[in-house]
């Protein structure tokens, strides 16, 4: 694992890598991002609706094939969800767009 991946590991997507209170709230929705640039980080899904949680995530990254662009994460069709708080699902990578 290098530098930049073991400062993501535990973090939600979005928050600084300095910032002391970048990890999950209890009571706070997320998705578990696997694979690719931003393994390990969490998404903050609170509020997010059925279709859109289907939808996935293209999130912006440094860190991926295209500096400033984009890394592709989706749910898989039929994997388990919980309701609530806490991780709920996963997000798996599936590609950079610029």
């Amino acid at each position: 694992m290098n530098g930049d991946e073991q400062l993501l590991r535990g973090r939600v997507y979005g928050c600084d890598h300095d910032d002391p209170d970048s990890g999950p709230l209890p009571h706070q929705t997320y998705a578990a991002l696997i694979g690719g640039p931003l393994d390990g980080l969490l998404l903050d899904i609170t509020g997010w609706r059925p279709g859109e949680v289907d939808g996935g995530a293209a999130l912006v990254t440094e860190l991926g094939q295209f500096p400033g662009g984009r890394s592709l994460y989706d749910p898989r069709p039929g994997e388990p969800r919980t309701q609530g708080p806490g991780v709920s699902c996963r997000f798996y990578y599936s590609g950079d767009t610029p």
